[in-house]
């Protein structure tokens, strides 16, 4: 029975997954294979596979692509979950074991994930072969990681609704508490957002454990705490998408209200200083505390950076994480030049005048499919 529930999944999900996104992997495919002579498909690839296994700076960004591709499946599962001819799963699947649901759905996403997995596999064989074991071991958990978080997200999100859900500690001890406005998405996270934040917290707890294990030899330089403040910012990507969301859907009334940008920015910025905190600990008991501060201020520059892109392109997220990764691959660049100080102002300059000019024009517009 746990295989039909898996074959059903795979071809609602999986298959329609592939459907929507057809242009894009054709796009892909035309790019990785049109580029080069077909004489030379082969060694390109080799040399490229080689390339990202030897050096930990290459291995990051793959990590990242690989990471921003399974935020589009998630979204996509998710949208489509909560669709109108998906409502037969909230009394179908929930039928079977939260383990049994777990294995089809994680099946299901290992077939979305299938072009990636593929590839890196090949990566891993190419590795091992020339005598490469670190590397392709971490590929291998890495992959299994996404694989395993997917099915985790669409599990629970699926079984949420038949277990109705509790409300959250923080909400029944804070009834009496004062809530500036800035707060309320603090209190949406730890309520109805619990199980994203967590899985947000994984990956940087990942990604930190990941660059310096991948940097041990060099885990001193202040480039590779960079990087690691970048990955983890863009792995917030998701957090930071609900924000806008939650945003328009529910505070859409905040235009109206006698605050300026400069305050309303300036609480934005709190609140993702909080959902920080985490990390902030961290930083503070690795490096000087001058340090963990010009780190934060970073990683929270870049955090701005990417939620006020959403006040000028609206709520369409695979326009969105092709943004949030072309930035990527520009503050990467710049990181190595030890420019952090530099890109803390730049990346808030922007991010405010983002934000100023586009708060009161902006509006809400949800990707085809949504």
């Amino acid at each position: 029975m746990e295989s039909s529930l898996s074959r059903v999944l795979v071809k609602i999900f999986a298959r329609g997954f592939y459907r929507v996104h057809a242009g894009l992997f054709l796009f892909v495919f035309l790019a990785l294979v049109g580029s080069v002579e077909a004489g030379q498909l082969l060694n390109y690839h080799k040399t490229l596979m080689l390339a990202f296994i030897t050096s930990p700076l290459m291995l990051m960004v793959v990590f990242v692509i690989w990471l921003l591709y399974s935020i589009k499946t998630w979204h996509y599962t998710a949208g489509q979950i909560f669709g109108v001819n998906q409502q037969f799963l909230f009394y179908s699947s929930t039928s079977f074991s939260k383990g049994q649901q777990l294995k089809a759905w994680m099946l299901a996403q290992g077939a979305m994930l299938m072009p990636i997995i593929a590839y890196g596999l090949t990566a891993v064989v190419v590795g091992a072969w020339h005598h490469y074991y670190l590397s392709p071991l971490v590929i291998l958990l890495y992959l299994v990681l996404l694989i395993w978080l997917g099915g985790f997200i669409y599990t629970t999100l699926v079984n949420r609704q038949i277990d109705g859900g509790k409300q959250s500690l923080l909400l029944r001890f804070g009834t009496k508490w004062r809530k500036p406005f800035y707060s309320l998405f603090i209190y949406q996270v730890f309520d109805n957002m619990k199980v994203r934040y967590v899985i947000t917290k994984t990956i940087s707890y990942f990604i930190v454990t990941g660059v310096f294990l991948l940097f041990a030899d060099v885990s001193h330089d202040v480039r590779v705490a960079g990087i690691a403040m970048l990955a983890i910012a863009t792995a917030h990507a998701v957090l930071i998408f609900e924000e806008r969301k939650f945003e328009e859907t529910y505070l859409i009334f905040a235009r109206g209200l006698p605050q300026t940008r400069l305050r309303l920015f300036a609480g934005f910025a709190l609140v993702y200083l909080m959902l920080l905190l985490p990390e902030g600990i961290w930083l503070f008991s690795r490096f000087n505390p001058l340090l963990a501060v010009e780190l934060l201020a970073f990683g929270l520059s870049i955090v701005l950076l990417f939620h006020s892109l959403l006040y000028w392109m609206g709520l369409n997220m695979d326009r969105y994480l092709q943004y949030v990764l072309g930035l990527f691959m520009g503050l990467f660049f710049v990181i190595l030049y030890r420019q952090i100080a530099a890109l803390i102002v730049i990346n808030g300059v922007v991010a405010y005048l983002v934000f100023y000019n586009n708060y009161y024009t902006t509006f809400a517009v949800k990707a085809e499919g949504e």
